[in-house]
């Protein structure tokens, strides 16, 4: 009996360690940044199950903001501007960004003049690990780079990030 106890309780701290993700980013004090962590998310005109479908998201990893907060359920805004409600369970804690205005250089240091690695085009979504004064290390795919945050959306422009 102690065995079965002990596997149960193995199994419950297996399952509560798994949670913090997406339960973590998700009990702060709005505004604050988060990312669409399923496949297919659907926002709703208000926070419940009976309000109607708004739009359907098809793209993992993109960056939103979390304006308000009720019960289970998250009042964001896209990149777009549009906004509307998200089962808390859809969104995840991860950092992310999109490139935003026109292709813009990642380069290798967080300077203007350093050597641009790659070129991103509006629209690309990766990876923040870190901020610091202006500039975020983005990985898109195992490409990393730095931009400036004022080219980015799921960053505030003065915003410190530690990964």
């Amino acid at each position: 009996m102690h065995t079965i106890m002990r596997l149960a309780i193995v199994a419950l701290a297996v399952f509560a360690l798994s949670l913090p993700n997406s339960v973590e980013a998700q009990s702060r004090e709005t505004p604050y940044w988060a990312s669409i962590s399923a496949g297919q998310a659907r926002m709703r005109t208000g926070p419940g199950r009976n309000f109607p479908i708004s739009w359907l998201y098809q793209r993992a990893g993109l960056p939103v903001q979390v304006v308000e907060v009720y019960e289970n359920w998250r009042k964001i805004e896209d990149p777009e501007g549009t906004q509307g409600w998200m089962l808390v369970n859809l969104l995840s804690a991860d950092r992310t960004g999109m490139i935003v205005g026109d292709i813009r250089p990642l380069r290798e240091s967080p300077r203007p003049d350093a050597r641009i690695r790659y070129r991103a085009e509006p629209g690309v979504v990766g990876r923040i690990s870190s901020c610091r004064r202006g500039w975020c290390e983005f990985d898109v795919r195992g490409r990393t780079g730095f931009v400036e945050t004022s080219h980015l959306y799921g960053v505030s422009d003065d915003e410190r990030v530690d990964e």
